[in-house]
């Protein structure tokens, strides 16, 4: 089989190299940096850099909106799935399902859920997708022969959970277990005590501030493409912060310590279930 990735990023790259040291399929490897081609070529990540036209899957693992484009764009092979990799789902399938489907096309959400705090080619990984869990969008109009093509692969390249939801069920979920957690970190780590924490620093700012180092560009059309989601979430977050800051500055110790023991407890519940 003969399998597109288009965008050689960390995801990009990392899928490329997967499929080449754990499967026989051909890859065929798109960017638009020479330099990034020439790099995939040296780490036997990519056979070809032809065009994508003969490929029977297609991973496009570009920017949510450079997706949008590149799909509604780009001629594929009849019959041919499309799958993006984007950490937003909604905003993808109103755009390409529909049109993608009436060129004979077999468009897939899917997200690998894996990842680092660097990014580019020069850090993609063959094992990064080992024991990870692989998210696939589906609805009425999925085809299910292109889920099942997809969910083998998956397997082949390392991930060790499918998990299938729909489009709006992601975006629920990733809005809070990946979302919210980069807003928590970025606004963190914008205290003027950040610039003072040197010897007293341990593993929970560690812990809190692992995601601060974003790519702006890419994470900004995340949160809005899930704006509605994003927003609520912090808005509840903003609500537990302040009964906590209520109670602190009341010097109300009683309702700390039941604030402070419902999320406890909370946390002991998720850790069970793990």
């Amino acid at each position: 089989m003969k399998i597109g990735v288009v965008g050689l990023g960390l995801i990009g790259g990392s899928i490329a190299r997967a499929i080449k040291q754990h499967t026989n399929h051909v890859v065929c490897g798109v960017d638009t940096n020479p330099a990034v081609i020439s790099a995939a070529y040296a780490a036997g990540a990519i056979d070809t850099d032809t065009d994508v036209s003969q490929c029977d899957v297609v991973f496009v693992c570009l920017y949510p909106r450079d997706c949008v484009s590149y799909m509604l764009n780009t001629e594929f092979k009849d019959n041919a799935v499309i799958a993006d990799i984007s950490g937003v789902k909604r905003f993808l399938a109103k755009e390409v399902a529909e049109p993608l489907r009436k060129r004979g096309l077999r468009y897939v959400g899917t997200h690998p859920m894996a990842g680092r705090e660097t990014s580019g080619f020069e850090h993609s990984d063959a094992d990064l997708f080992q024991n990870a869990s692989f998210i696939i969008t589906q609805d009425e109009h999925t085809d299910e022969d292109a889920q099942a093509l997809l969910s083998q692969l998956a397997k082949e390249l390392g991930f060790s959970r499918i998990t299938a939801c729909s489009a709006r069920k992601h975006d629920e979920v990733i809005g809070y277990t990946s979302q919210l957690a980069h807003v928590i970190s970025n606004a963190y780590v914008k205290s003027d005590a950040a610039q003072e924490f040197e010897g007293f620093s341990a593993g929970s700012f560690m812990d809190l501030t692992r995601v601060a180092k974003l790519n702006p560009q890419m994470w900004s059309e995340l949160f809005i493409e899930n704006g509605d989601i994003l927003v609520a979430e912090i808005d509840e977050l903003i609500g537990n912060i302040k009964d906590i800051r209520d109670a602190v500055a009341a010097k109300d110790e009683s309702r700390l310590r039941g604030l402070l023991k419902r999320g406890s407890d909370i946390k002991e519940t998720l850790s069970r279930e793990d």
